[in-house]
């Protein structure tokens, strides 16, 4: 048998076996429950706390575990808005191209048999914008995080581009969750997340799929477009 195909099951099956025995523990509950014994540990352990969470979350994003966003907000009542953004960031963007590099080279087979249907209006607009339609999946996510970083792998689009522009894409919604998780202790659940400034930063957000589609327009629309260098 072919060493990727090989190579793919257990990945499969890793990934299977991670959510069935590890997404339990990724609940708001349990985040809050922990919240002061993870506290003390860091205060003394601060270096070592913000590398393991690092490495948490690049795993958990990699293998497309359930409860990133209740990791992410746990992050950010642990360690701050600042120092989180600089994890959760760079953590969430390394784990997404981990997670694309695997589709591209182990799971190509698997992924496109289960998520195929999705792909050729993907490949269309990597074609139709290129970089741009990438950046507005990140920012305007029609597709779940985690069936962008393997359908992705499955396009001509360059790891180093697909690096650059999740990093950048990411960025205002990963600020937006971690704003919220600097008040886990007052968070009951999920739907709690309602304080006006909350509030305030996901409009803000919700501007974002205008502000993209002006920006592309212009691009398209501009000298250096119309003569095919863009």
């Amino acid at each position: 048998m072919n060493k990727k195909i090989i190579l793919g099951i257990l990945f499969v099956a890793l990934i299977v076996l991670l959510a069935v025995n590890f997404s339990q523990y990724l609940t708001l509950e349990n985040a809050k429950a922990q919240q002061a014994e993870f506290a003390t540990f860091i205060s003394e352990n601060f270096v070592l706390a913000a590398a393991s969470y690092f490495i948490a979350y690049v795993a958990i994003t990699a293998f497309s575990v359930p409860g990133a966003v209740v990791v992410t907000l746990l992050g950010a009542a642990l360690f701050g808005f600042w120092t989180s953004l600089i994890l959760v960031s760079f953590a969430s963007t390394i784990g997404a191209t981990l997670a694309f590099l695997s589709s591209r080279y182990l799971l190509r087979n698997w992924v496109q048999s289960k998520f195929g249907g999705k792909l050729s209006a993907i490949n269309q607009g990597m074609e139709k914008d290129g970089a741009f339609y990438l950046f507005s999946l990140r920012l305007i996510p029609v597709f779940p995080f985690f069936l962008i970083n393997l359908l992705m792998g499955l396009t001509p689009v360059t790891t180093l581009r697909f690096y650059l522009v999740s990093q950048l894409g990411m960025l205002p919604g990963t600020a937006v969750y971690l704003n919220a998780g600097t008040q886990l202790a007052q968070i009951d659940s999920l739907s709690g997340i309602v304080s006006p400034t909350v509030l305030a930063s996901f409009a803000i957000l919700g501007l974002f799929p205008v502000i993209t589609k002006w920006l592309i327009a212009k691009i398209r629309t501009s000298p250096s477009a119309s003569n095919g260098n863009v």
